[in-house]
Formats: C-alpha cells, sequence, structure tokens
C-alpha cells in the first residue's frame, strides 16, 4: 500500500513465489541495487557471457539472506526428460516462471546461454505462517495477479505504478486506512 512505511518494502512490488501453510517466499521486484550483473558475476568468478545482460541491475529481493542469489527465468527444459527442469535447484512456480539458486544457472549464462529472461536477486523477502495474511487484512499490502510482463517489460521505474494499474488503481486513490466491520 501507498502509505507503508519502510525503507526496504515502502513502495515495494513482490513477485511471490512459494505461498503455503507454512508462510510465503517472494522477491522485490523494484528496487535495484547498485550492482550490475557484470560485477555480480566477477564475485563469483565467472564472467557474464551474455551482451543483452551487461546493463542489468541485480537487485534487492529483500532483507533475508542478501548474500544469496536467486534468478527467477522463464523455464528451461531438459533434453531427455521435458518435465524436468534444467538446473539443480529449482522451484516451479506457479503461472509458467521459475526461480533457481543453484550456480549452474549462472554457468550458463557465464558460456552466452541459459534463460531468456532473467531477473536476479540478492536476498529474499519471506513472511512466517499466518503473517502475511495478516499483514493484507491490516491494508498493508495489495495483491494482484502475477504478470511476468511486469519484471521482464517493463521498466523498473514504472513497475510500481504498472502493477498498481493491473488493479485499475493509481497509488492517490487509496486510502490510508482500513476499515474493519
Amino acid at each position: 500500500m501507498p502509505n507503508l512505511q519502510d525503507e526496504l518494502f515502502g513502495r515495494s512490488v513482490v513477485y511471490l513465489c512459494d505461498h503455503s501453510e507454512r508462510g510465503a517466499l517472494g522477491l522485490i521486484i523494484n528496487k535495484p541495487s547498485d550492482i550490475r550483473l557484470p560485477g555480480l558475476f566477477e564475485k563469483v568468478d565467472l564472467t557474464l557471457g551474455r551482451a543483452d545482460l551487461m546493463d542489468e541491475p541485480v537487485f534487492m529481493g529483500g532483507p533475508v539472506q542478501t548474500e544469496r542469489g536467486f534468478v527467477l527465468h522463464e523455464p528451461i527444459l531438459g533434453e531427455g526428460a521435458p518435465d524436468e527442469a534444467v538446473y539443480a535447484s529449482t522451484m516451479t512456480i506457479p503461472g509458467g516462471l521459475e526461480m533457481t539458486t543453484s550456480r549452474d544457472v549462472l554457468e550458463a549464462l557465464s558460456t552466452g546461454v541459459g534463460p531468456r529472461k532473467v531477473f536476479i536477486t540478492l536476498g529474499y523477502a519471506s513472511w512466517g505462517q499466518g503473517q502475511l495474511e495478516s499483514e493484507i487484512s491490516e491494508n498493508s499490502w495489495l495483491t494482484v495477479a502475477a504478470d511476468p510482463a511486469l519484471i521482464f517489460d517493463t521498466p523498473v521505474q514504472e513497475r510500481y505504478h504498472k502493477a498498481m494499474g493491473l488493479l485499475g488503481l493509481q497509488p492517490w486513490m487509496l486510502s490510508p486506512d482500513a476499515g474493519h466491520a
């Protein structure tokens, strides 16, 4: 919500990757860090082999495990096994994307291949059992159906407004007060 006064989560757009009775995990998709992908690859002793990604930022995915990388990407299916992900540690996300945390996806990108569209963060956001639901009921978050175009095709500075627009809203239209009957 526009009134959320939190340095990291204020005006954040979070792509929810996992949500179950145990809790939720997501990546903030509109808070770039000052690190570019070539710099990240250098830190892990790799060279980025994709010219199309040279100017892309690494994003601050959230406050948890900020030293760990998370790669959100389109699925790449294995050669002989059409239903298996190619990378070692990959979570399939409902809606068509995958999130990989293993180094092999970075190694693929370093050789000039790998997923066509990628979004890379350091860290992630998480909520314990019932926590996200509670925050939604307290009017801290709005929810909208996930749209990969928001991540891969929308300029970073437009993602917040575009996400609001998916609900037919603009930030000025929302009241900071929650009503409970």
